[in-house]
């Protein structure tokens, strides 16, 4: 038994409480060396403390239970590594859009938001190549990127001609719902092997330049604009992307967002 800390003094030794303690052992993270079967207390070895200061360090990044378990179990740093290091990025974009929501709120409270001019346009029927698929508004930035990285290969690819922005259709229910089925569409010559008509039609249209969090912003002037002038119609909303830079860098472009209105 010498070879064994009590409970209380493996805590002193790891700044995890006794309550942290059982519970990692519950969850099968962290297993006392020895359980007395008449009272129940735990006891550890000293060649445990590192794993739990390292389990300890692991959680208070908010690494889940179970990827703890795997750095623990890892066979080599390298994979200990691979996990911590994916998990870090996850945290260092979690922060990015924390800092991004906070600026973004701080320009609500200083009235800082831009001037937006809405127009009047009409589309016309359009040949594109296009993807549809049911999307979920949290997952709906990495399908934006992925969806037009693959539209653009397949562009490239069938030598065809672009004759005009990307764009994607949102229905209501995108809005409503948190889930659609949107469609992503490049325009593209007549006759381009694949494409397909995209309907055109009359719309409120208002160009955004600034960051993706405020995008909202856009779409509040656009949509008082047509509730105040008894315009609106019916039928999904649709955003065009303008390139500003690279052809490359998707995300460098100008939103068009447009919104349906009577004739």
């Amino acid at each position: 038994m010498t070879e064994l800390l009590s409970i209380g003094d493996f805590s002193k030794m790891t700044f995890l409480s006794v309550k942290a303690l059982r519970h990692y052992h519950d969850v099968g993270l962290l297993a006392p060396a020895q359980i007395d079967p008449h009272s129940g207390y735990r006891y550890y070895r000293p060649q445990q403390v590192g794993d739990a200061q390292l389990i300890r360090r692991l959680r208070e990044l908010d690494l889940p239970v179970e990827a703890v378990r795997r750095v623990v179990a890892a066979p080599d740093p390298a994979v200990r590594d691979a996990i911590i290091a994916e998990h870090l990025d996850r945290m260092t974009e979690q922060l990015r859009r924390t800092q991004d929501t906070v600026d973004s709120l701080r320009r609500i409270l200083q009235d800082d938001q831009p001037a937006l001019e809405v127009t009047t346009v009409t589309e016309p029927e359009v040949s594109a190549l296009v993807v549809r698929e049911r999307v979920t508004a949290d997952a709906a930035m990495a399908w934006w990127v992925d969806t037009f990285t693959a539209l653009h290969r397949r562009l490239r690819l069938n030598h065809g001609q672009r004759t005009g922005p990307d764009g994607v259709v949102f229905p209501t229910e995108y809005f409503t719902e948190g889930v659609a089925d949107l469609v992503a569409y490049l325009p593209v010559a007549p006759g381009t092997r694949g494409a397909e008509q995209i309907a055109g039609g009359a719309l409120a249209v208002t160009s955004y330049d600034g960051p993706f969090v405020d995008l909202d912003h856009a779409y509040g002037v656009l949509g008082r604009s047509v509730t105040e002038r008894a315009v609106a119609a019916d039928g999904p909303v649709r955003e065009r992307y303008l390139p500003r830079g690279a052809a490359a860098d998707l995300l460098d472009h100008t939103t068009l967002v447009c919104w349906p209105v009577g004739d």
